[in-house]
């Protein structure tokens, strides 16, 4: 069932921005420990970009760093041009835990960002219950998270995230918690919230068959201090199929690289 379209405006960005986020010689040390250096990457607008890699390499931390959770020790962040301190009121930031706050229901939850914009909460209720429909929560509004399962809270959260409504989703591997069914649907509804909907999504995994089925922008990361290994130019052609024998030798391909590196990736 396709999301209607009023839950997410169309985003069109002026054809001179090419570039909707880039960062330059990023890094950020912990104590004694290099987490990464001078690390570089940019992002075009409408957009897939995934970046797969080992856990414990420092993906998290990045993210920490692009929304200013923690500071970074060096480099710059630039937003469509303009140099930010960080990403934080930019972008819309999923973490790998849920995060929802146990004495609010699903659906109050769900409700913060609207709160906290002051933003009409009626036509919010109405947003938040069709995401609920479509992401198999219906009827689970009034429910608090600990009466129902992780996968739910998660989706749950997917929802509040979406409920911000930014340009611009980081994504810190939203699906892992996921059983399989449940996970290849809401991969189906992040190809539709970039496809349709013009949303640009930076997403970090270890699971080398999602990155595949979901990155226009696939780069291949080092085990920490954190580097760019390789850009993967996947393109805008989807839905992809495991099936495609040229996909199959992109995979077998992607792990020798990482196994090289001293990578240890889900495959």
């Amino acid at each position: 069932m396709p999301v209607p379209a009023y839950l997410f405006p169309i985003v069109l960005f002026p054809r001179h921005v090419r570039i909707m986020l880039s960062v330059c010689g990023l890094t950020k040390n912990f104590a004694q420990q290099l987490v990464f250096s001078g690390f570089d990457l940019e992002v075009k607008p409408n957009l897939i970009a995934v970046l797969l890699g080992p856990s414990g390499c420092g993906k998290s931390t990045f993210f920490d760093v692009l929304t200013g959770v923690v500071r970074a020790d060096g480099g710059n962040i630039r937003w469509q041009g303009q140099e930010v301190g960080h990403l934080g009121g930019i972008a819309a930031y999923m973490h790998q835990k849920d995060l929802l706050l146990p004495w609010f229901s699903l659906v109050e939850n769900s409700l913060l960002p609207a709160r906290t914009a002051a933003e009409d909460l009626k036509a919010a209720r109405s947003r938040v219950d069709t995401l609920f429909d479509r992401l198999g929560l219906g009827g689970y509004q009034d429910h608090y998270p600990h009466q129902v399962s992780g996968g739910m809270r998660q989706r749950c959260a997917l929802v509040r995230t979406l409920m911000f409504d930014r340009d611009l989703v980081l994504l810190d591997e939203p699906l892992s918690a996921l059983d399989s069914i449940t996970r290849k649907s809401l991969q189906s509804l992040l190809l539709l919230l970039q496809s349709e909907f013009q949303r640009t999504l930076v997403m970090i995994t270890h699971d080398v068959d999602e990155a595949l089925l979901l990155a226009d922008d696939l780069y291949l990361l080092s085990v920490c201090p954190m580097r760019i290994v390789e850009r993967v130019r996947l393109g805008t052609d989807k839905p992809r199929r495991f099936d495609d024998p040229e996909l199959l030798a992109m995979k077998n391909s992607i792990m020798k690289k990482l196994e090289a590196d001293g990578d240890h990736v889900q495959g």
